[in-house]
């Protein structure tokens, strides 16, 4: 018999992707769905497995800890997998709050009452796991060479990164401290289909289908570790089902690419030339580089990226042609922000 499990901000970008690759990888799995559908919450992400017998949407705030606790114990959850968040930089500079809010004050909502259900509930039974989506941000930023292990130090830059930072600390705290069986995922920049149109890559590939400029930042020589969600979904399903409790693996893409060199990429895609590009003014603490050790993902869970780079992004344009109808609503509703969020 599957697992059930309670996963948060699954109608985000990676939430509904692993969602998805749940029901096709491990199709007797219970999936039950929080979500507070915020601005970047889609329904539409999941509109093809509504009515789903194995999967429930429930719409809530994860700081509504009675709501929480009641979905724990009356579903008797064996995982809790961590996505919801605020996540674009360009929002977290212009307004830091919500991101504290959610990131850090929500994420300690969550892992207060998953010990309580873990050592009341379920008797402190050690199949539980509490996974915890984090991101390679937490790190800050890298030079010209040289990669980021799990062993690093923690050095945010944006109120974004900080307060991923702050969570991935109390998600350790609560392992170390309660021995909740929490394990941590540590993704780099993930692309794919889902994904809101303000971030770097369905901008681009958007802006081109409406005959739109596509903004760089700066020069686009900030450098980014590029990874297919699907191949993200698969590592967090062995993090969940493999890893100790209390361990955190980065999850990288091994596809370090400028800016401005994954601009060229989809141009090319779309047979276009540079002068569709437009170079803007740089991100206040623009991280240079990120770049992530995959060695002990690799070596105890024995994952490995299926997809590359060249082959992902070709997937993603292909995807986004062929579903205007999801993006289109929501760049008209981003242009009447009016408020030039860009890319991450």
């Amino acid at each position: 018999m599957g697992k059930t499990l309670l996963i948060t901000g699954g109608c985000g970008f990676i939430g509904s992707n692993f969602i998805h690759y749940m029901r096709s990888a491990h199709p007797d799995y219970k999936l039950i769905n929080l979500d507070k559908l915020t601005y970047s919450g889609n329904m539409d992400n999941l509109r093809d497995i509504d009515g789903d017998s194995h999967y429930r949407f429930i719409p809530g705030d994860i700081n509504d800890e009675s709501l929480v606790r009641s979905l724990l114990q009356e579903d008797s959850i064996q995982a809790l997998v961590h996505f919801a968040a605020e996540s674009h930089v360009d929002r977290s500079i212009l307004e830091a709050k919500s991101f504290v809010q959610t990131n850090v004050v929500g994420t300690h909502a969550l892992l207060e009452v998953a010990r309580q259900y873990w050592t009341d509930i379920l008797s402190g039974d050690p199949s539980f796991r509490f996974v915890h989506i984090s991101t390679d941000e937490i790190y800050g930023t890298l030079g010209q060479d040289g990669y980021f292990s799990e062993e690093n130090p923690f050095c945010p830059n944006s109120p974004y990164a900080a307060t991923k930072a702050a969570a991935d600390l109390l998600v350790r705290s609560y392992s170390e401290t309660y021995g909740l069986p929490a394990v941590i995922a540590r993704p780099s920049n993930n692309y794919g289909p889902y994904q809101y149109p303000e971030k770097f890559i369905p901008l681009m590939i958007t802006n081109l289908m409406e005959d739109k400029p596509v903004p760089i930042y700066g020069k686009g020589l900030n450098v980014r570790d590029w990874i297919f969600v699907a191949d993200t979904c698969r590592a967090i399903d062995l993090v969940m089902e493999k890893a100790k409790p209390g361990e955190a693996y980065n999850v990288g893409g091994e596809a370090e690419k400028r800016n401005i060199d994954v601009a060229q990429d989809v141009l090319a895609l779309f047979g276009k030339e540079e002068s569709n590009l437009r170079f803007v003014a740089d991100r206040p603490g623009h991280d240079l580089r990120y770049a992530l050790d995959n060695k002990k993902i690799k070596g105890e869970l024995s994952w490995k990226q299926t997809v590359s780079f060249k082959e992902g992004l070709e997937q993603t344009v292909s995807w986004y042609k062929a579903n205007e109808w999801w993006w289109k609503p929501l760049k008209e509703k981003l242009a009447k922000e009016s408020k030039g969020f860009w890319s991450k």
